[in-house]
């Protein structure tokens, strides 16, 4: 089994991926590789935000952090309902961030351009740090959409509500949609809406990526690499 693609692509499921209708992407260790270790800037913040705003050592606060992040999908959802904390305050926060690892991807770019379909991101965070990661990696003019934490009412994934949401508002119809994403629990509810699920395996230790899960069609390293391969000159080439 190919190491950057499971199961091994063959023309008959390389033309269904590149004939989906719609793209959905996860943005923070999807768009751009986990070895920026951007989110973990980002991840830092949350420890030190959840320290300040309830008094706490470091070492505490980043144990209560992981709790929240445990019980209720995020940090932040943790500290809405527990805490009462205003969630902008939050985003704004912990996306305060240095971006200069995040360097433009010009073979993500000409993957993506060659893609047909709509493209979308499904992001966790908020819209601003979204097309702030995108900007910086050249690829903005690709997405047509971001259905981020804020359209999603602070539900995150993986609830499976929150994707009915995303298909209602964006008007995707799962069933001929791709959803590409960095955790395996993120996945699930999109296979059992019916869309094709492509997991980027990371390694990270918050993203226990396991290749075997049924929901999982396609297992990817390099996602600009593989997306190279969803075009019409390789597909020929199978023939």
């Amino acid at each position: 089994m190919s190491q950057s693609n499971k199961p091994s692509p063959n023309k008959s499921t390389i033309s269904n991926l590149f004939n989906a209708e719609t793209w959905i992407f996860d943005l923070d260790n999807t768009l751009y590789s986990v070895k920026t270790n951007l989110f973990s800037q980002i991840d830092w913040k949350m420890t030190q935000f959840v320290s300040e705003h309830l008094k706490l050592e470091l070492e505490e606060a980043r144990l209560l952090q992981k709790q929240y992040f445990k019980q209720f999908g995020t940090t932040m959802r943790g500290m809405m309902k527990l805490h009462n904390v205003n969630p902008k305050v939050f985003l704004n926060y912990v996306h305060d961030i240095d971006l200069t690892p995040i360097l433009r991807q010009p073979q993500l770019n000409t993957a993506l351009e060659s893609l047909p379909g709509r493209k979308v991101i499904f992001t966790n965070a908020s819209k601003p740090h979204a097309r702030r990661i995108i900007c910086r990696l050249g690829i903005e003019a690709h997405f047509q959409a971001i259905f981020d934490i804020v359209d999603s009412e602070y539900l995150p994934k993986p609830a499976p509500q929150t994707y009915k949401k995303l298909c209602h508002d964006l008007i995707i119809d799962p069933t001929r949609a791709v959803m590409v994403d960095d955790m395996v629990g993120n996945l699930e509810p999109a296979y059992n809406m019916g869309m094709k699920t492509v997991l980027i395996d990371t390694g990270i230790e918050w993203s226990p990526n396991n290749n075997s899960a049924t929901h999982i069609n396609y297992s990817v390293k390099n996602l600009a690499r593989w997306l190279s391969k969803l075009t019409p000159e390789n597909i020929k080439k199978r023939t």
